[in-house]
């Protein structure tokens, strides 16, 4: 029995003084992973193609919506389905043509076309709390006179700042 005991502890030792090694050797496929262009471009593909997959649905559901209720113009769900559909499809194209976004010169242009969706996608989901605070405020008999102009005040303090970083960033 005392020479069981003697091996499991040996066994335990051994394993615990290769774990550091283990958890090294585990970041090497990382590292791999990292530096290897195929993988990389097939990462940069996939998220390609789930944005625009995002992107597609966005246009259906557009689609879908103005052939239903034509005669109500851009109402806050169609123009929610555009912006989806903008946002998701730039970056699609974003990750599609990766290579030629890092080669684009002066280097701001890269970080204009790089933050502009996500800019966008800050409206979009204002956008959706603005309908939802509109039909919460609806369903209490409150006015919604001021979301709108918050809506917009917001948004222009919002690519203000971005604006104010560009322009920070050239000089």
């Amino acid at each position: 029995m005392r020479g069981l005991l003697e091996v499991e502890a040996a066994t335990a030792s051994s394993a615990a003084a290769a774990l550091p090694g283990r958890m090294y050797g585990s970041g090497d496929w990382w590292s791999d992973l990292n530096e290897s262009p195929l993988w990389q471009d097939r990462i940069f593909q996939a998220l390609a193609v789930l944005y625009g997959v995002v992107s597609a649905v966005a246009l259906v559901q557009l689609i879908r919506i103005e052939c239903r209720v034509p005669e109500y113009g851009w109402t806050t769900q169609k123009v929610f389905h555009f912006l989806n559909f903008l946002v998701n499809g730039v970056r699609s194209m974003v990750f599609v043509l990766r290579r030629n976004v890092q080669l684009i010169q002066p280097e701001i242009l890269q970080h204009v076309l790089l933050d502009m969706p996500g800019l966008a996608f800050f409206t979009t989901y204002a956008l959706l709390v603005l309908f939802w605070a509109e039909i919460y405020y609806q369903a209490r008999a409150i006015s919604t006179d001021g979301l709108r102009p918050t809506f917009y005040w917001i948004n222009a303090v919002v690519y203000a700042i971005q604006v104010r970083f560009f322009i920070n960033y050239i000089n």
